[in-house]
């Protein structure tokens, strides 16, 4: 029996479009709305957020509010920490995915000496840094930051001191340099990304399943397959943005691709992955109600979030 403690981070200063902050509490709704008691099953704990920078100037153009997603980071990654330690099982609901990067870097502060899997269902592959970002946006940067990459090969821009040096220190917090070897790390369904994020994937052979490999191969197969090639990690993270999803459904995120995942194989493939004992926290994030419709996003990340914590307290 697993004790599950959901962490709320209401936190969207990571992207480009306003409304994912909503997006913990769309969820939250969606629950209510299918009559469900989940939220009251268990402990919880609600992160302070930055948002308030949302209404002040940018001062780093390339890596946008950096100060306060370094602040995220400090926070989330603690009560990562805390709860790791207290034996509970971290399911994080996320603004942005910005905050992966946060909690990240808490499940190395609780286990130092893990080997760190990360199955990162996403379309995008989130590994730009300020030197190669197309936006400034920090919720393209989250893996860069676990991994410690600059990827000044493929640099486009010139930094000034202040971003360098913030930059360095999100790469830092935790005092560990680096959180996830690159080949430890598994994309699902991405097809939306850069050549700079494509030059990294290549230089260090990172694992990507596609959405037709899916579709081809079986929930169960793919889940066999990923976990096979992450056998030598002793702990598991699992991050799910729901632009993973076919934007035919996805409406309500801020960045929908289409040629994505259906509704059940996203379901199927995380609960197959639940299963596993070295799963040790789960992220849903990028849920944005203020471009859906009947908060029809929200409800698929509560069934999804639903059926795979009804999995890890069986196993």
């Amino acid at each position: 029996m697993k004790n599950i403690k959901i962490i709320e981070v209401p936190s969207e200063i990571g992207a480009g479009t306003r409304g994912a902050s909503l997006g913990v509490d769309a969820i939250k709704i969606a629950g209510l709305d299918f009559m469900s008691n989940f939220f009251v099953h268990f402990p919880s704990e609600k992160i302070e957020t930055e948002n308030d920078l949302l209404f002040e100037p940018i001062q780093t153009p390339y890596a946008k509010r950096i100060q306060g997603v370094a602040s995220m980071y400090e926070r989330i990654s603690k009560s990562v920490c805390d709860s790791m330690k207290n034996n509970f099982f971290p399911v994080i609901l996320s603004g942005d995915h910005s905050n992966a990067g946060g909690t990240i870097t808490g499940i190395k502060m609780a286990k130092p000496k893990s080997k760190l899997g990360v199955i990162w269902i996403d379309a995008h592959a989130d590994l730009h840094t300020p030197y190669t970002t197309p936006s400034g946006n920090l919720h393209g940067m989250p893996l860069a930051t676990a991994i410690a990459e600059d990827n000044i090969e493929s640099k486009v821009h010139d930094l000034d001191e202040k971003t360098v040096k913030l930059w360095n220190q999100l790469k830092t917090i935790g005092k560990i340099k680096q959180k996830v070897l690159p080949e430890d790390i598994v994309f699902i369904s991405l097809r939306d990304f850069e050549k700079e994020e494509k030059h990294l994937i290549e230089k260090y052979d990172m694992k990507v399943i596609t959405t037709s490999e899916v579709r081809r191969n079986g929930a169960e197969n793919v889940c066999r397959k990923v976990l096979r090639y992450l056998s030598d990690c002793t702990d598991i993270y699992i991050s799910f943005d729901v632009d993973s999803l076919d934007s035919s459904i996805s409406k309500g995120t801020g960045t929908p691709v289409s040629n994505g995942l259906k509704e059940r194989e996203a379901e199927d493939l995380i609960s197959k992955f639940m299963q596993n004992r070295k799963v040790c926290c789960f992220e849903i994030t990028e849920v944005n109600p203020t471009l859906d419709k009947e908060n029809m996003m929200a409800e698929i990340a509560f069934n999804i979030l639903q059926r795979s914590v009804n999995i890890l307290m069986m196993n």
